[in-house]
């Protein structure tokens, strides 16, 4: 079959760029060799989601660590990419009937009161990303998405950019393509990000602002606006973004200007920390000097999160969603307790509530959420969406430049 991959035979991590398109073995399931096969199923995929992650990965600027240490351990010389992504089960194991259990809930039946959703073949669905052990303390509390053992696909399982996929059952959510496009079927990982982001703090009647409007930026901003916050303040250095922001109900755009030479359009550079006073004092301006009640930082750079804390009034809440590896630098550390405001610290998808979420609003037309995420996020198709069988590097590439979101289609 043929596969996305990072190959550490095609040379160092630090000597490459992109990614490989190689024939590699199709995956099986083989319970007298591997008894764990039992609770898997094999998935034929059908369109797979290009996020910040891969980005970082295509730039070779993100997860190298968790890559090469997970292929050596393997005992592998590639790693298939890709975590985001929606299929169709084409195989499973004699145990791989249901989707682990989840917390008792009120006002169901007994059949899926712990979550356990029946799978066969034919079923279409979409895999939560991060690989739980359904054991250690933080899964046996509820709080899988902090899972001690975790894996995650596309970095330390082999990933969704390739034709078929082994995954445990446990981690796949079933998802009906009469209620969800299949091409918005690998846009529900990537949108619980911005679900549970959401959920941290009540948003009804308060200014928000999102600093970083990439996809989960912008699917945040979908999340709030039906969350009922009544204002929504973005902050951003691409121009393409903010089109979409605006396109998307965003009340306010500012885009990063005043120290774009040094950051060459990212939303920060790489050296400076302190906030930036322009969009600070705009976001004052807007909120007659008193703040926003929540920030949300998606970006992940020392200077947005200095941004985020210098933008949100006193007793107000920062979500923290942004990833960057290394030491950070807090400005004005007196400032910020003295102010009495909360962080947040937001990864990945509470399980199963976020994905429950995520179905609940990609089902209700009235939100509009699907229509807006293909008609504006993924420009209806139109030069977003890239067959696995046509890609090159170049065009790839061309691609991620010009769109936020980009899909594969397998």
């Amino acid at each position: 079959m043929k596969a996305l991959v990072f190959d550490v035979t095609k040379g160092g991590w630090e000597s490459t760029r992109g990614f490989e398109l190689q024939n590699v073995p199709e995956p099986v399931l083989n319970e007298k060799k591997d008894p764990t096969d039992a609770d898997k199923v094999i998935l034929k995929v059908h369109y797979a989601g290009i996020c910040g992650t891969d980005r970082g990965i295509w730039n070779r600027v993100a997860f190298k660590d968790q890559i090469l240490r997970s292929i050596k351990a393997e005992g592998k010389t590639r790693r298939i990419l890709g975590h985001e992504f929606f299929g169709e089960i084409v195989a499973l194991g004699s145990k791989a009937s249901s989707v682990a259990p989840s917390p008792l809930r009120k006002g169901v039946s007994d059949s899926h009161r712990r979550g356990i959703v029946p799978l066969k073949v034919g079923n279409f669905v979409a895999p939560e990303s991060h690989v739980v052990c359904n054991k250690c303390f933080q899964c046996l509390r509820g709080e899988k998405h902090v899972c001690t053992n975790e894996k995650i696909l596309g970095i330390s399982h082999d990933g969704g950019f390739a034709e078929f996929v082994k995954l445990p059952a446990h981690i796949v959510w079933k998802t009906d393509t009469k209620v969800i496009r299949p091409e918005l079927g690998a846009m529900q990982e990537p949108f619980g990000n911005a679900v549970h982001a959401a959920s941290k703090v009540p948003l009804k009647g308060k200014t928000v602002a999102i600093f970083g409007l990439g996809p989960i930026g912008l699917f945040l901003l979908l999340v709030a606006r039906g969350q009922g916050a009544k204002h929504i303040i973005g902050v951003e250095p691409n121009p393409v973004s903010i089109e979409m922001a605006k396109r998307l109900g965003i009340d306010y755009a500012i885009p990063l200007r005043s120290q774009a030479s040094a950051r060459r359009g990212s939303l920060a550079s790489a050296t400076s920390y302190t906030h930036n006073r322009e969009v600070t004092d705009e976001i004052m301006r807007i909120t007659n000097g008193l703040g926003v009640d929540v920030s949300f930082e998606m970006a992940g750079f020392n200077s947005s999160l200095n941004n985020a804390l210098f933008a949100t009034r006193r007793g107000g809440d920062v979500i923290a969603f942004g990833i960057k590896t290394g030491d950070f630098v807090l400005e004005d550390y007196n400032r910020f307790i003295v102010r009495g405001l909360t962080v947040h610290a937001v990864i990945g998808r509470r399980l199963p509530e976020t994905w429950e979420m995520t179905q609940k609003l990609f089902a209700d037309p009235k939100n509009k959420i699907q229509e807006n995420i293909w008609n504006v996020i993924l420009n209806q198709g139109q030069d977003t969406i890239l067959p696995l069988r046509e890609y090159t590097r170049e065009r790839f590439e061309q691609m991620m430049a010009k769109h936020p979101k980009i899909l594969i289609e397998i």
